[in-house]
């Protein structure tokens, strides 16, 4: 059996193939959207954001100002491998930064103090998985925005609060959804937590939109009917593209769920920007790639 082989350079152009382009499954559904849309303002609106990710693919520039937060998921059935990613991943951050790619919006939490090079202590976040007798590593590279972020919301629910058929939690989001109006920078994704306690769901949320992609299924029924509904009722509400209205608020719902205590529901509602910035690969010990969403290096 083969060692993975993992270069600096080919991270780093993971790191910056993240930051200049938005993946397959956003623009596909996004395309669809535009042929449906009805409203002359939406339309307009969609149409200019398409041209942008042309534009930006064509001259490998990032597709918004800011980079967002980078989180990278590493799903793995053997440590081989892992501590190269761990290593090579804030380096290329670093110098994908000093490059152009990315804007320096990394700062100190509290004294907001900025280094200029989107470093810091959990920068990037890595999430590890470890999954026995996996044969790859899976990597995918998240830079999500953070102007959706101030939309965002976590509930701890009770099952009164839930109600039945689940109007409660239904509730919940499409108040959030509203509330929230242009400030997310629709049209979003939303990723929903449940479950567990707040960290669980939180953490949840930020996979659901993150890791899957936004053309799937759920493969547990009750969720796949549960995502559906919402993304069709949500698509009702009329906050639209940039929120000037229209039928194109929602592009993709995805939840995911733990178990949690009988006292509790926790509930975390994540919402994520258009610009899927995101790469996603599987890496071989012969050395293949598998790329996912649609998106090769």
């Amino acid at each position: 059996m083969g060692a993975f082989t993992i270069t600096y350079e080919e991270v780093y152009e993971w790191i910056k193939r993240s930051c200049t382009h938005v993946s397959e499954d956003s623009l596909e559904i996004m395309k669809e959207a535009l042929a449906k849309e009805e409203s002359a303002g939406a339309r307009a609106m969609l149409s200019a954001m398409l041209e942008n990710v042309a534009m930006a693919d064509e001259q490998t520039k990032p597709v918004c100002q800011s980079p967002g937060f980078p989180t990278v998921y590493i799903r793995f059935g053997s440590t081989e491998g892992v501590e190269l990613l761990r290593k090579y991943l804030p380096k290329a951050m670093v110098e994908a930064t000093g490059n152009g790619y990315a804007r320096p919006s990394i700062v100190h939490s509290l004294n907001r103090s900025n280094p200029g090079n989107n470093s810091g202590d959990g920068v990037p976040n890595i999430e590890y998985q470890y999954i026995p007798g996996q044969e790859y590593i899976e990597l995918i590279v998240s830079f999500k925005g953070c102007g959706a972020e101030l939309g965002n919301i976590y509930k701890t629910m009770t099952t009164a609060q839930l109600g039945s058929d689940l109007k409660g939690l239904k509730k919940l989001v499409y108040e959030t959804v509203v509330n929230a109006g242009g400030m997310p920078c629709p049209p979003s994704a939303i990723g929903i937590g449940i479950g567990g306690q707040m960290d669980v769901a939180a953490k949840l949320s930020r996979e659901a939109i993150s890791t899957r992609d936004w053309r799937d299924e759920n493969p547990d029924p009750q969720l796949k009917q549960l995502e559906q509904e919402l993304l069709e009722t949500i698509n009702k509400l009329g906050v639209g593209p940039a929120g000037i209205g229209g039928s194109t608020t929602c592009l993709a719902v995805k939840i995911g769920m733990a178990a949690t205590h009988t006292a509790i529901c926790p509930v975390a509602i994540n919402f994520h920007c258009w610009v899927a910035r995101r790469f996603g690969v599987r890496l071989y010990r012969d050395g293949r790639r598998e790329y996912l969403f649609g998106k090769e290096a």
